[in-house]
């Protein structure tokens, strides 16, 4: 082979592989654990996957698995493991792993979703981003609710004496203590199962957001809705990414992803809650379900049992090493009141 004959050669190969490097892509698997129509998986997951795509130019994909990889109180753990690269799912699925984070969901903590979820973000970056619970894990967002409502399937509950002996549906360590304060009998299931529950009789009502009661299709199951200013209660989530597999992102890509991550997906997780609570209210109401308000006394009992839970957490938050708990509180709390004035 001729000299210029190798040197053209050579120069094509390194085009070729030049070419290819530009173009590497790497896919991201996420495992999701509600329906594929879902406004979690259509409006949150798959409307930041595209974002993400278009702020790597194409250089990082997110592909949604057909179905979950475990059960959604995994979830946090199947990230960790890197089961699955991304997962997302209830911080208190998990609860002593997030004890930190308990009082984000106590009751009456405020019920806009864009403004607690943002305000969640900001409080885990300034206070809690060194807490080992985190470790394995790039968090990417947090949302919440924006608040959750009492729901029963044939009668108003309005007043403390309501909830007595009552079987209800919930998730994580605070909704339980709460129905426990009020004598009901907590029943420990993930929203997907709301449905089951209800129709076998197994439960008397649930607790949920709004928006729940129709993504779930428990309109004609829950006719009942009670809803506080501020939450009854609410539910703190995550959508996390593999350490390792965030690591070996380019420096680039992970500046990238956080464009479109962080506080950016934590407002998007907000805004679509937000959007999606004040249709069902109007869907509910449009189909004949009833409101209510709670009773004086109702509200009155509920902060008595909001005051008693912080307390005991501030006092299990000094046992864990933390020599200031309530400087978190009122972090979340003045971040949420000023995003809520915005």
């Amino acid at each position: 082979m001729t000299h210029l004959k190798k040197t053209s050669l050579a120069i094509g190969i390194a085009l070729t592989l030049g070419s290819g490097a530009s173009h590497a892509q790497t896919t991201l698997n996420l495992s999701n654990w509600v329906p594929p129509n879902h406004f979690i998986s259509t409006d949150i997951l798959g409307a930041w996957a595209e974002e993400v795509t278009e702020a790597t130019e194409g250089r990082v994909q997110i592909r949604m698995l057909p179905s979950a990889v475990g059960a959604p109180e995994q979830h946090w753990e199947l990230a960790r493991m890197g089961v699955a690269d991304i997962t997302w799912s209830n911080f208190t699925y998990e609860p002593m792993r997030f004890k930190s984070l308990w009082f984000a969901e106590m009751p009456l903590t405020g019920s806009n979703a864009v403004a607690s979820s943002v305000a969640l973000w900001e409080t885990i970056a300034e206070h809690l981003s060194d807490d080992a619970a985190y470790d394995g894990v790039k968090l990417l967002g947090v949302g919440l609710l924006g608040g959750g409502a009492l729901h029963h399937g044939s009668e108003p509950m309005v007043e403390p004496g309501d909830l007595r002996n009552q079987k209800l549906r919930m998730g994580g360590p605070i909704q339980r203590e709460l129905l426990e304060a009020f004598g009901a009998v907590p029943v420990a299931a993930p929203a997907t199962r709301g449905y089951e529950l209800l129709e076998s009789g197994v439960v008397d009502g649930s607790l949920h957001p709004l928006e729940s009661v129709i993504a779930f299709r428990l309109e004609s199951q829950l006719e009942h809705h009670t809803v506080f200013p501020g939450g009854f209660y609410d539910a703190s989530f995550f959508i996390g990414m593999n350490e390792r597999k965030w690591n070996s992102l380019s420096e680039a890509d992970q500046e990238a992803i956080m464009s479109v991550s962080g506080e950016h997906l934590s407002r998007l997780w907000g805004e679509r809650f937000h959007a999606q609570n004040q249709a069902a209210e109007e869907a509910l109401k449009e189909q004949g379900n009833q409101f209510h308000e709670p009773s004086a006394a109702m509200l009155e009992r509920t902060r008595e049992v909001r005051e008693a839970m912080l307390a005991a957490w501030v006092e299990d938050m000094g046992e864990m090493g933390y020599d200031d708990p309530m400087a978190i509180v009122d972090f979340y709390e003045s971040r949420y009141q000023a995003l809520d004035s915005e």
